[in-house]
C-alpha cells in the first residue's frame, strides 16, 4: 500500500504539532512495509527531494510567487502539492498499488480534494485541532474561512482521524461529522530519545543552571499565547512560593515574552521565574530530566504531546482539564489533574507533588508503564494502518471503483486518457478557493496568530548556544 502524506510542514520546517506527527507516524508506516510519500513546503534547511533514512520519501515544494497574506500562502503551497502529487500519480497509476491521500489538517484540504475528484481515489483526514477550539468561538472572517475549510475537510474525507474522544465530540458538534465516521488514535512519543545515560554529576550541574540545589523546579514548555494556559501559572506561583519558597519556575518557549517578563517583574517573582527561551532536541530532554514538575496548565489542548514528554523524561506531569489532556494525563493515576484556567486549583496541584514525593513517584512509575501500552508509535502506525485497509477495502466495494483511474478494473486507461492527466501532471490543474473579503495580516504574523500553531522558523535557537542570558 502506498500513502501519500500531504502536511504543511515536516522537519526540520517546524511550526507545531503537525510535523513531528507525521515524521514519527511515517517513520513507523514505512517500518511496517507501507510506502510513505511525503508532500511539504520547502524549507532552505533541506532538500526538495529525498528518501529518509526510515524509507520514508519526502518531496519538498516550491510557492511559484511571493504569498500576499497567510490565506494566499496556503493557496500557493496547495497549488504546488497539486502539481508534485499529479507527476507522483502519473508515474505510478498503471501499476496500480492501492493509494489513498491522507491530509492534515485545513491547510491540506484543497489540494487533497482535488485529486480525490480527478483520480477517484479515497481520501481521508487527520484533524489536529479546530479553529473554534482555538478561540472559543468564530469572530471574524478570516477564522470563518478556516473553519468551513476544516467542515469540508471532515466532509470530504472518507474517514476523519483525531487524536483523543474530546476532539471527536468537536468535529461531530462543529461540523456535523457522523460519529462513526471518525476514528480516535492518540498521538505518541518516542520514550527513548528521553531516556539517555545521564550521570548524577551532569545533572546537577545542569540544575545548577537553572536553580539553586535546594529548590524544586516547576517547568512549563509551550508558546506564549492564552490558550496555553501561561498566565494561569505565573498567577498560581505565588501560590505555591507563599508556601513552598524554595520553588522555581523555568519557563522553556519562543515568541514574545515582554509582557510575561514585565507581569513577574511587577509581581516582584523575577528571582523565582526563569525564561530560556526556546529549546529543542537533547537541550529540552535534558531540562525535563532536572525537572521536578512538568506543568501544562492549557485552556485550550486538542491531545498535549508535551505531557507525554513529561512523562517519558521521568517528571511528575500536572496538567489542566482541558480538552484531551485529561484523557492523556489520569488524575491520581498517571498524574495530577487541576481545573483549567483556575491559578488556586492549579496551585494546590504543584503544591500536592512537590510535598509528597513517594506520591509523585507512584505516578510516574504508572506513567511510564502507560506510554508502552497507550501511546508508542508502534502501536499508533499499526492502529492507522487499520484505517487505511479498511477505507481501500470499502473503496473496492463502492461506485468509486468503478471510476478510478487506478488500474483496478477496464476503462482506467481510457478514462484518464479523456481526462488529460498526463497533461494536467505538466501543467497542473489546481483552481484556488475565493477568499471574498477575507481580511488577513501578513504572512509572518498570521503563521502563528492565525493558526497559534506552534513556535515559527525564525525562533528556533541551535542547541549549541548558550541556554540561558548572561
Amino acid at each position: 500500500m502506498r500513502i501519500v502524506m500531504l502536511s504543511w510542514e515536516y522537519p526540520p520546517r517546524i511550526v507545531g504539532g503537525i510535523s513531528p506527527h507525521v515524521y514519527d507516524l511515517s517513520k513507523r508506516l514505512a517500518e511496517r512495509g507501507i510506502e510513505v510519500h511525503v508532500i511539504t513546503k520547502h524549507t532552505p534547511l533541506a532538500p526538495d527531494e529525498e528518501v529518509e533514512p526510515s524509507g520514508v520519501h519526502v518531496h519538498r515544494v516550491h510557492l511559484a510567487k511571493e504569498p500576499d497574506n497567510f490565506v494566499h500562502e496556503i493557496q500557493l503551497l496547495n497549488k504546488a502539492t497539486d502539481l508534485r502529487c499529479r507527476q507522483l500519480l502519473e508515474e505510478w497509476r498503471e501499476e496500480g498499488m492501492p493509494t489513498i491521500f491522507h491530509a492534515h489538517d485545513w491547510l491540506s484540504l484543497d489540494s487533497a480534494r482535488s485529486l480525490k475528484y480527478e483520480y477517484q481515489l479515497p481520501m481521508i483526514a487527520t484533524v489536529h485541532a479546530t479553529e473554534h477550539g482555538r478561540n472559543g468561538g468564530i469572530y471574524s472572517d478570516l477564522q470563518r474561512y478556516i473553519h468551513e475549510s476544516e467542515y469540508w475537510l471532515t466532509y470530504e474525507a472518507w474517514r476523519v482521524i483525531v487524536c483523543a474522544e474530546f476532539m471527536k465530540g468537536e468535529v461531530n458538534r462543529y461540523f456535523n461529522c457522523p460519529l462513526d465516521k471518525v476514528d480516535v488514535i492518540y498521538n505518541g512519543v518516542e520514550a527513548a530519545k528521553f531516556q539517555f545515560e545521564w550521570s548524577e554529576q551532569e545533572r546537577a550541574a545542569w540544575r545548577g543552571k537553572l536553580a539553586l540545589p535546594h529548590e524544586k523546579i516547576v517547568m512549563y514548555v509551550g508558546r506564549f499565547v492564552r490558550e496555553k494556559g501561561i498566565h494561569v501559572l505565573l498567577n498560581a506561583a505565588s501560590v505555591v512560593l507563599a508556601n513552598e519558597p524554595d520553588t522555581k519556575f523555568v519557563i522553556v518557549g519562543g515568541g514574545n515574552r515582554e509582557q510575561l517578563e514585565k507581569f513577574v517583574r511587577w509581581y516582584g517573582l523575577k528571582d523565582k521565574v526563569l525564561f530560556t527561551g526556546f529549546m529543542a532536541n537533547r537541550s529540552l530532554h535534558q531540562l525535563y530530566r532536572c525537572a521536578d514538575v512538568a506543568v501544562f496548565p492549557s485552556l485550550y489542548e486538542p491531545f498535549g504531546i508535551v505531557a507525554l514528554e513529561g512523562m517519558a523524561a521521568g517528571a511528575a506531569v500536572i496538567a489542566s482539564d482541558a480538552g484531551g489532556l485529561r484523557e492523556v494525563v489520569l488524575h491520581d493515576k498517571t498524574g495530577t489533574s487541576c481545573f483549567s484556567g483556575d491559578p488556586q486549583s492549579l496551585g494546590w496541584a504543584i503544591l500536592n507533588v512537590i510535598r509528597d514525593p513517594e506520591r509523585a513517584e507512584k505516578l510516574k512509575e504508572a506513567a511510564a508503564e502507560r506510554l508502552v501500552t497507550d501511546f508508542d508509535w508502534g502501536g499508533i502506525a499499526d492502529q492507522t494502518i487499520a484505517v487505511y485497509e479498511r477505507v481501500w477495502e470499502e473503496f473496492l466495494g463502492s461506485y468509486w471503483a468503478e471510476r478510478t483511474l487506478w488500474p483496478i478494473n477496464e476503462g482506467a486507461a481510457q478514462r484518464a486518457q479523456m481526462l488529460r492527466v498526463k497533461e494536467k501532471a505538466q501543467t497542473g490543474a489546481y483552481v484556488a478557493r475565493p477568499m471574498s473579503n477575507v481580511q488577513v495580516p501578513a504572512v509572518k504574523v498570521a503563521a502563528d496568530q492565525v493558526l497559534a500553531a506552534g513556535k515559527s522558523e525564525e525562533d528556533e535557537t541551535p542547541d549549541d548556544e548558550p541556554l540561558l542570558s548572561p
